[in-house]
């Protein structure tokens, strides 16, 4: 009897750390690319990706960054490319309103999704303030910034990650997108836990974890992100619920405490994790069967 398929998605980079925190941490679209191939060698069959000013690695969302990126990831393997459109905490993606607080760039946001070659991109549908370096920062996500996203995505055939943080991203948000068709299912929800930073979001506990499932939309299929030292009960926890996962240097930046991790080793510690388990990694084609993609041409 086959074993059940479990898609384990490779998250690089992200948009807030750096190098100085974790060398290891890849930023540029050469070193990125060879990551995610190392990644997708040990069994990744999704990379959810950042994008990087060349000039000094902040955060972009520039779609010719993306679509280089893209490309060289493309040339080595057909591993599923889910660019973001939340960006970052710095560089592009941010301004200063008048009245002192900042604010994640709308229109760079957007730009996200133009990167040629995404099958999927990140659609957080929530408003939040992130703390960051001293500066607090909005991140307005409205529902009727959640229908463009959504329409513009559904335009280009790009297939929405919903991203949640809380209880009230599902039942209000996401549900409300979803009951208003703009997304078809099987919709794809990625809860993320523990992000400190984020006004509202929840910290992860496998009964907070077990609370969001249980209110998740139906025809769903879910994957469970988690930061820092949450990573790992999270991610394993999701799997017995009968979720998928996402591990990598965007979320966690150590192997355990006090050793730096590589992405490679984050995947390798998911994929044994899960064969223990009794699953086994989905590969490119499975992954897109599951989460309802258009096979790759």
């Amino acid at each position: 009897m086959s074993k059940p398929k479990v898609i384990v998605t490779i998250a690089p980079t992200g948009g807030m750390a750096n190098k100085k925190q974790n060398p290891n941490l890849p930023t540029q679209p050469q070193e990125i690319a060879d990551d995610v191939v190392r990644c997708f060698n040990a069994g990744a069959s999704v990379a959810a990706l950042h994008a990087r000013r060349a000039s000094d690695d902040e955060a972009t969302c520039d779609p010719a960054v993306y679509g280089r990126m893209n490309e060289l990831i493309r040339a080595k393997c057909d591993i599923v490319l889910n660019n973001s459109t939340g960006g970052g905490i710095n560089g592009d993606m941010i301004h200063q309103l008048n009245n002192g607080l900042w604010e994640i760039n709308f229109d760079e946001r957007v730009k996200g999704m133009e990167g040629a070659g995404a099958e999927m991109c990140t659609l957080d549908a929530q408003t939040v303030c992130a703390s960051f370096g001293g500066k607090e920062i909005l991140v307005p996500t409205t529902p009727k910034r959640t229908r463009q996203l959504a329409e513009m995505m559904k335009a280009r055939g790009i297939k929405p990650e919903w991203e949640v943080f809380s209880l009230e991203d599902i039942v209000q948000d996401v549900n409300r997108a979803i009951n208003e068709g703009l997304d078809e299912a099987p919709h794809f929800v990625n809860i993320v836990l523990g992000v400190n930073a984020f006004q509202g979001a929840l910290p992860y506990t496998p009964k907070i974890l077990q609370l969001m499932v249980e209110h998740l939309p139906k025809n769903c299929v879910f994957n469970v992100s988690a930061i820092g030292t949450a990573q790992l009960p999270a991610t394993t926890q999701a799997l017995l619920l009968g979720g998928h996962v996402r591990v990598g240097l965007e979320d966690n930046l150590y192997y355990q405490h006090g050793e730096l991790a590589t992405n490679v080793q984050l995947i390798e510690r998911m994929v044994r994790i899960a064969r223990e388990l009794g699953f086994e990694p989905a590969t490119p084609t499975e992954a897109r069967q599951i989460m309802g993609l258009r096979p790759l041409r």
